[in-house]
């Protein structure tokens, strides 16, 4: 089964710098196969096949978060940094593109940002960020993911300052729509 780990944080303004050929073979190294980095910022795409050599993984409805937790734990040992980390299959990623929710609303890929979210927003999260919508900051929501249309640039916006981390309590990490078309060819 074909997935995709997306790395918060990782290699952005310096900060918690690791080559993405030693990342692929720590990767390797938990018995992943296949993998693939996109540029280089913690994007990568693998496969998991259930085998004896990794018992603990179970092709069942929880897989993803079996994989973040391993890929987790396996940067805090090999290069000490604490990062989210949030792993969907690739079929959730082709979903995510045909969603496409701002089809035709926008110019440039770096108007669409797709947030991947560790956990699907409750009914009281979705109204507090659809509230705080306004005619610069549009948002979709899509099961454990918010798209964001922007018409200002991302530092300027809610959801650049962290206001899905900080105010909804919810871990994420956010792609721009090219990426994530991307990641959907790995």
């Amino acid at each position: 089964m074909r997935f995709v780990a997306l790395l918060r944080g990782i290699n952005v303004g310096g900060n918690n710098m690791i080559k993405m050929e030693t990342l692929r073979a720590t990767f390797e190294l938990l018995g992943f196969e296949n993998v693939k980095s996109y540029i280089n910022s913690g994007n990568l795409a693998f496969d998991v096949v259930e085998s004896v050599s990794s018992p603990h993984l179970s092709l069942g409805q929880n897989i993803d978060t079996q994989v973040a937790m391993n890929i987790h734990d396996a940067i805090v040992k090999d290069f000490g940094f604490d990062i989210s980390v949030m792993v969907r299959s690739m079929a959730e990623i082709e979903e995510i593109v045909a969603w496409d929710p701002f089809k035709g609303q926008f110019e440039s890929h770096k108007d669409v940002h797709v947030f991947f979210l560790n956990d699907k927003l409750t009914d009281e999260q979705e109204a507090l960020l659809l509230a705080n919508g306004n005619e610069n900051e549009i948002f979709a929501i899509f099961g454990r993911h918010v798209a964001c249309l922007l018409k200002i640039h991302i530092t300027d916006s809610a959801v650049g300052k962290g206001f899905i981390d900080k105010k909804l309590k919810v871990a994420a990490t956010g792609r721009n729509w090219r990426t994530v078309k991307k990641l959907a060819e790995l």
